[in-house]
């Protein structure tokens, strides 16, 4: 399966980054671009739970192909759910996280956020 063009900007971006701080800096930049989400979009239904920030995810399947809008709370979450966001966007099928653990995100943090991002993915 190709990966978006996105997916493969974040990539290639991400595997570049010197270290985790420029890491957390470019996921802050990402999270910019994520739209907002309205008043109705940000409601328990589309939480998502488990994690210790607000996040809100909703999908909707167009012809076949997945389209996701979200946002958090926290810029670092929001970053990345953005960049989460980017690899499945207009997907088929939804698997990424043999391409998030690629961008060296997955290590990162505390150990006990680790599992909110790995059921985020």
């Amino acid at each position: 399966m190709s990966l978006p063009a996105e997916a493969v900007i974040a990539l290639d971006t991400f595997q570049k980054a010197a270290g985790w701080e420029q890491r957390a800096r470019l996921l802050m930049q990402w999270g910019e671009r994520l739209p907002a989400l309205s008043d109705e979009e940000m409601c328990d239904t589309n939480r998502v739970h488990g994690c210790e920030s607000q996040v809100w995810l909703v999908g909707k399947l167009h012809d076949g192909h997945w389209q996701f809008h979200a946002n958090s709370d926290a810029r670092l979450i929001r970053g990345l759910v953005a960049l989460l966001l980017a690899r499945v966007m207009d997907c088929q099928r939804l698997s990424c996280s043999r391409w998030i653990c690629r961008t060296g995100l997955i290590n990162w943090g505390s150990v006990a956020s680790c599992p909110s991002r790995v059921a985020m993915v």
